[in-house]
């Protein structure tokens, strides 16, 4: 795990994301397997309900599925979580985070009980970014992606 973690960073370094963001990217990386992992040891199986799960997480933290969020940031095939700012990073952790914490003190068993949990994560991470949203009166769900920019040098821009 530590070498696939230094090549991971290596890639992100390469592909110009700064090491901000690099941080968030894998500390998102390891609440989402602390996750799957739970799921797993409750008897979440198939690929499908792995996929269900996160699109219910992340429509109730950012009210889109992650194919309906991909489309919004005009991917195609580009993993969606490589194309979020920090706040879309940090919503989307808090979300797989309270669902874990949600699904092992709640004991949840089977497909559907970890689909309630994850309704109930994914809404705590959705109240959090509605609250500062409304302070800010800026979006957190945003178009932007790194297609035609890396992110450090957008990172500049915004400056």
């Amino acid at each position: 795990p530590e070498l696939a973690t230094k090549r991971t960073r290596a890639l992100y370094q390469a592909k110009g994301y700064s090491a901000d963001w690099i941080e968030k990217r894998m500390r998102s990386i390891a609440i989402r397997d602390e996750l799957t992992d739970e799921w797993k040891k409750r008897g979440v199986r198939e690929q499908r309900e792995y996929a269900i799960l996160t699109a219910e997480i992340s429509q109730a933290t950012f009210g889109l599925t992650p194919s309906q969020y991909a489309e919004f940031k005009r991917l195609k095939r580009e993993n969606l979580r490589d194309h979020m700012t920090d706040l879309e990073l940090i919503f989307s952790m808090l979300g797989e985070a309270a669902t874990t914490e949600i699904t092992k003190t709640q004991d949840a068993q089977g497909f559907n009980e970890n689909r309630t949990a994850a309704r109930k994560g994914g809404k705590i991470a959705g109240d959090a970014r509605e609250k500062l949203e409304k302070e800010t009166k800026r979006k957190v769900v945003s178009k932007d992606n790194y297609l035609d920019a890396p992110e450090k040098r957008k990172r500049l821009e915004k400056k």
